[in-house]
């Protein structure tokens, strides 16, 4: 098998071209490449692919290499204006880097949508030059339509991308920014006040939820497939409930205790479902390739029977994984067309249309 190449985030790209452009305001060429101390104190070296000095700014240009990461921004430029300034250090969101505009994420509303990593990062990196006052514009010319194929709109961050990266590299195929996005949604959602979150595994959970219920702005969150990871977090809020929309033929996963639902990392659940179905039903059950058509192949009463002990069931794990009360936990599963298949009955606690 190929050894994947690793490569750096936007934030490390970005302190790589504030260096660069700091020496060049103090009248010190960089030359063709420039080097920089990582957190874990190893260091990495960039090759500049543009620098400028006129009226009393500089600013140099980095290409982001995320090595073999399918990361939206490889290949972006990354782009770092330096001014002086009285004192201190200030950071500005240039053109196609985001805005913060909602609270409980790791920078606060108003704020130019580079993390507290990065600017650690930039703030070691230019302080290795110079002590003086700066201010350090950072820029990405395609931030805005690179964003539109990130989280950045569902968490407020509005006119570009994020400046991201708490080490500096990027492991490939890594899903820490997938986690750290999602996460960001449940930030978000304690921040404004929301009190019972609706999750979802994807746009099926998401389009049923969203035409059955009545829905607080960012009550529903996105958890993708790394549940365990998302319930975690979620827990860590202290939610007075927590209610979860989706397939049974994704959500049973959770029943049986399997917390990441991709089919690569976890075991189909059908087996599940035809033996709880089994033990329900009277009638035989029959060989079937998905959940979905077992469900289907059943009586309106027998259906309803098994998925809402199925949900019951996904509820009951879920309250072990968040040492949440059961009666705080609900479930609604829905078919692939948002058909409502089964629920808990404390699922009616939440607003319906």
């Amino acid at each position: 098998m190929k050894t994947l190449r690793s490569g750096y985030t936007t934030g490390c790209c970005a302190a790589a071209a504030a260096k660069a452009a700091v020496m060049l305001l103090a009248g010190d060429d960089p030359g063709e490449s420039i080097t920089i101390t990582l957190p874990d104190g190893s260091t990495a070296e960039f090759s500049i692919h543009e620098k400028h000095f006129a009226a009393g700014e500089a600013a140099v240009t980095i290409i982001k290499d995320a090595g073999d990461d399918p990361d939206v921004t490889n290949g972006a430029e990354i782009a770092v204006t330096a001014e002086w300034a009285p004192s201190g250090l200030t950071f500005e969101a240039g053109d196609g880097v985001g805005t913060v505009t909602l609270p409980g994420l790791q920078v606060k509303p108003g704020e130019p949508a580079i993390n507290p990593g990065p600017r650690a990062m930039i703030e070691s990196a230019v302080r290795q030059v110079t002590g003086r006052g700066l201010t350090v514009t950072v820029s990405v010319p395609r931030g805005a339509e690179l964003a539109k194929k990130t989280f950045n709109e569902k968490l407020g961050i509005r006119g570009g991308i994020s400046i991201l990266g708490t080490t500096g590299r990027v492991t490939p195929y890594s899903c820490e920014a997938v986690r750290e996005s999602l996460k960001c949604s449940l930030d978000i959602a304690a921040a404004v006040g929301i009190k019972n979150p609706v999750l979802v595994p994807g746009n099926i959970g998401r389009k049923a939820a969203e035409s059955l219920l009545i829905l607080e702005e960012h009550q529903l969150v996105q958890a993708g497939n790394d549940w365990g990871f998302m319930l975690d977090a979620a827990a860590q809020h202290r939610f007075e409930g927590i209610l979860v929309v989706g397939h049974p033929g994704k959500l049973g996963k959770l029943a049986e205790g399997h917390w990441d639902t991709h089919s690569a990392r976890s075991p189909a659940v059908l087996g599940f479902v035809t033996r709880l179905a089994a033990d329900l039903v009277d009638n035989p059950i029959g060989e079937h390739t998905t959940v979905e058509g077992l469900l289907e192949s059943l009586n309106s009463l027998d259906r309803a029977a098994v998925a809402k002990r199925l949900s019951e069931q996904i509820a009951e794990a879920i309250s072990q994984r968040t040492q949440m009360d059961c009666t705080a936990v609900a479930v609604i599963l829905v078919s692939m067309d948002g058909r409502v298949t089964g629920m808990t009955e404390n699922s009616k606690l939440w607003t319906w249309r």
